[in-house]
């Protein structure tokens, strides 16, 4: 694993949590972060038809199924990572905080 794509998993970690602090009081913590990874699935997906003949040339799942490598599975998973992180913290903390 290379330096640079461990340096961009990180910085999709940072920006969906980001996204997550920043929809969290719209939403709910545990929404808030769905919909961070999901906009980081769906830009993987994008990259994907595009790696093809382009979106309009390819059939509606070629994103999903096609040219998914090591840094595109980190570039979803790690923002997954944080984002159930930070949710299962905050919860954890309200509960304990509900028992003290």
């Amino acid at each position: 694993m290379t330096a640079e794509i461990l340096g961009s998993a990180l910085q999709h970690g940072v920006i969906a949590v980001l996204i997550q602090l920043a929809l969290w009081p719209l939403f709910g913590m545990w929404s808030a972060g769905a919909i961070a990874v999901a906009l980081f699935l769906g830009r993987e997906i994008a990259q994907h038809e595009y790696k093809g003949d382009g979106p309009k040339a390819e059939s509606w799942d070629y994103g999903l199924l096609q040219h998914w490598n090591l840094d595109s599975c980190l570039d979803v998973a790690l923002p997954l990572l944080c984002c159930v992180s930070l949710a299962s913290t905050v919860w954890a903390l309200r509960r304990y905080l509900a028992r003290a």
